[in-house]
């Protein structure tokens, strides 16, 4: 029996399980809450793109709450960069064209999923998820007080005329930005919506 034993060939050496990449994995939940909102991506959609299972969803990111919350995160370090860098620019108008580019752009892009995270994330949801549609509107307001704060600045060094007023062309900014990202996800070419920027910017005060 012992020669018998001895005579069967090596069995093959189980190898390590493959590493978990946590940023890979956080792209393409970044990509499923982009395309789907927070309540249209299910647990099965979401796990299904990063490559793991429930219990692993759950060690590593907490929740799908929690996992939305580093998504958004994500998208703003990655896709919705172009917002910082518009805030860096020189004169208010350069902010503005910046902004509408990055804008269309990011909205159109063909390698995205269409349209804006910040947008369609969490515009609308069930009772049971009005914190994340709160939170996601903070986010949003947020980034209007820094565009404000960025034009607030540009009247202060001459930059741009009383009228019309900061806040007012900030939500004229906004308000065309938005409407780039719905109108992206409805289908509407690059072309079309670098047409509306750039008459957006016809309006632009001299």
């Amino acid at each position: 029996m012992a020669a018998f034993v001895a005579c069967l060939p090596p069995q093959p050496r189980v190898g390590r399980p493959r590493e978990f990449d946590r940023d890979r994995a956080l792209d393409s939940a970044m990509r499923v809450f982009w395309r789907y909102g927070y309540e249209g991506a299910s647990l099965t959609e979401l796990t299904a793109a990063m490559g793991i299972n429930r219990p692993s969803l759950y060690a590593a990111f907490g929740d799908k709450a929690a996992l939305f919350r580093e998504a958004v995160a994500r998208y703003g370090a990655g896709p919705g960069r172009y917002v910082r860098r518009a805030l860096g620019q020189p004169s208010a108008r350069l902010v503005a064209e910046t902004l509408l580019r990055g804008a269309v752009a990011n909205a159109s892009d063909p390698t995205h999923p269409g349209g804006c995270l910040w947008v369609h994330g969490a515009l609308a949801t069930g009772p049971e998820n009005a914190p994340i549609r709160a939170e996601i509107a903070a986010l949003r307001a947020r980034g209007i007080a820094q565009i404000r704060a960025r034009f607030d600045r540009a009247l202060a060094e001459g930059d741009l005329p009383a009228e019309p007023d900061t806040e007012t062309l900030t939500l004229f900014l906004i308000s065309v930005m938005h409407g780039i990202a719905v109108q992206a996800a409805g289908g509407f070419s690059r072309d079309q919506l670098q047409r509306v920027a750039n008459h957006a910017m016809t309006l632009w005060p001299a």
